[in-house]
């Protein structure tokens, strides 16, 4: 591990949140933590909130005019790149992530690390508003996953995180 990940990992400061307690003794704090510091590339100080659908559909609707409970929502608080610290609030509907792991034939630790990786990666300014970018950030879930020790997440499905 290079110094300037050693550096990294020791500038996290991670709040998880569990007001949805139905994943509380499956989806553990220590990993959690572990599926961060994965995605992570600079310090940061985020919240992982794992809430149900009413919650999540409230948040997606009053902060991104959709109506329905998506799987996760990331609330970047520092949009200047050349930020010291990565803050955010990265919001994960229990009830829509535990169907989408049934649905896709994955347990739900396996969808939530990727859901945890994919919100990461989006508080620290990746997205798949296009294509190439699109492209880019799943490579990233891919080798970070892999990583992890999880397979592709993308491979053999048309799941989409929007």
């Amino acid at each position: 591990m290079s110094q300037k990940n050693k550096a990294v990992i020791n500038k996290l400061s991670l709040s998880v949140q569990y007001p949805d307690a139905r994943l509380k003794d499956i989806i553990l704090r220590p990993q959690v933590r572990r599926w961060v510091k994965a995605a992570l590339l600079a310090p940061a100080e985020l919240t992982i909130r794992f809430v149900d659908a009413e919650e999540g559909q409230t948040l997606n609707r009053d902060y991104r005019g959709k109506d329905y409970a998506t799987n996760v929502l990331t609330f970047a608080y520092t949009e200047d790149e050349d930020a010291e610290t990565i803050e955010a609030d990265i919001v994960l509907c229990t009830d829509v992530l535990q169907r989408e792991a049934t649905e896709q034939g994955k347990s739900v630790e396996e969808h939530t690390a990727h859901l945890v990786v994919h919100g990461v990666l989006h508080a620290q300014g990746y997205d798949h508003e296009d294509d190439e970018d699109a492209t880019e950030m799943e490579n990233l879930e891919i080798d970070i996953l892999a990583a992890l020790g999880w397979p592709n997440p993308y491979a053999d499905s048309g799941i989409a995180l929007l």
